[in-house]
C-alpha cells in the first residue's frame, strides 16, 4: 500500500515538473499613452467635454434668466403663474445638478468606446507575444497594480515592437532590485 502511495506521489510530482507556469506583465495603460492613435481618442474627448460644458452654459443661462424673470415679475403674477415659476426655476436647477453628476460618467463612457478599439489592437500583439513566448499568465504591471516583477518577464515593450510603437516617453520602472527593498 505505501508503494502505490508512493508511486502515485512521484507520478504527481513528476507531471507538476512539467507543467512550469511562466507568468510575465505588461503594462496596457503605458502602451495605449504611446499610440499615436491615442491622440486622437483625446482630442474627441476634449471635443465632446466642450460640448458637455456649452450644454451646461446654456442650461446655466436659461436658470439666470428664468430666475431674474421671476425676481422681476414675481410681485406682479398671479399666485398659480408665480407657482409656475417657481417649479420651472427648481426643475431647472435639478436639471443643472444632474447634468453635472452626470458628466464625468458620460466622459468616461465616451473615453472607454473611444478606446475600446486600442486596447483589441494591444490585446491582439498581446496573445500573439503569449504564444509566441509560451507565458501561461500575464498580469497587468499598471501604477496600482503589482508590487514586483523581473524586469525580463514584462512583455510590455515587445507588445509595443508588435504594434509598431516606437516609446516617445521611457517606461516606468516596474522592477525594484532586491538591494533598495533591503536597505530601506
Amino acid at each position: 500500500m505505501k508503494r502505490v502511495i508512493l508511486g502515485i506521489l512521484l507520478l504527481f510530482i513528476a507531471f507538476s515538473g512539467n507543467a512550469q507556469s511562466k507568468i510575465g506583465t505588461i503594462d496596457a495603460e503605458y502602451i495605449l499613452s504611446q499610440m499615436p492613435d491615442n491622440t486622437e481618442v483625446n482630442k474627441n474627448l476634449e471635443t465632446y467635454n466642450k460640448e458637455l460644458q456649452e450644454d451646461l452654459k446654456a442650461n446655466i443661462q436659461e436658470y439666470e434668466t428664468l430666475v431674474k424673470e421671476y425676481q422681476d415679475t414675481s410681485e406682479s403674477l398671479e399666485e398659480e403663474a408665480r407657482k409656475e415659476k417657481e417649479s420651472q426655476i427648481i426643475e431647472l436647477e435639478n436639471d443643472i445638478k444632474g447634468f453635472r453628476q452626470k458628466a464625468s460618467l458620460l466622459i468616461q463612457m465616451r473615453r472607454n468606446e473611444l478606446t475600446g478599439p486600442l486596447y483589441e489592437k494591444i490585446d491582439v500583439a498581446m496573445k500573439k507575444i503569449i504564444l509566441e513566448e509560451g507565458f501561461t499568465q500575464i498580469f497587468h504591471a499598471g501604477a496600482s497594480g503589482l508590487a514586483f516583477s523581473r524586469a525580463e518577464d514584462d512583455i510590455t515593450l515587445k507588445v509595443m515592437d508588435e504594434l509598431g510603437i516606437e516609446a516617445k516617453d521611457p517606461k516606468p520602472a516596474v522592477e525594484n532590485t532586491v538591494e533598495n527593498t533591503v536597505e530601506n
